[in-house]
């Protein structure tokens, strides 16, 4: 039997959009008060899925104990109240942007499952604006 399963989270963090190769005039036309030079914040909400056969013994995928501080380790407490920008590796040389901040997410986690179980990421940045990446 196959089942997805899907841990929410929640972390604040910092970013600011800024292409170095762009005038500042390009970069506040086209990331307007995302390129705020003092930053910005959001209230991210994440959701990791992850697909695959459900044990026979246990009835998990996995076990969602084990996810959730799976999740605290690597991602919660890597980035809640950080400045992408300027305090997190990850981002250097990268632009913060959610679709990128998704796939780092994924990258963090995937090596941590099992190789046939499929992950799917969900990054909430707003109420309106989310950003996905995985397996599926």
């Amino acid at each position: 039997m196959i089942a997805t399963i899907c841990r929410k989270a929640h972390f604040n963090a910092a970013h600011r959009l800024h292409n170095p190769k762009w005038s500042n005039e390009k970069n506040r036309e086209v990331f307007g008060k995302c390129n705020s030079p003092n930053y910005h914040g959001h209230n991210f909400d994440l959701e990791v899925r992850i697909r695959g056969e459900v044990n026979p013994d246990t009835g998990f995928v996995m076990d969602l104990a084990v996810l959730g501080t799976l999740i605290e380790e690597e991602i919660e407490d890597r980035f809640d109240h950080k400045n992408l920008n300027t305090d997190c590796p990850e981002f250097e040389g990268l632009l913060p942007s959610t679709e990128h901040f998704v796939k780092v997410i994924y990258d963090i986690l995937k090596p941590k499952l099992g190789k046939e179980q499929l992950l799917h990421i969900s990054l909430h940045e707003t109420q309106k604006n989310s950003a996905e990446y995985g397996d599926w």
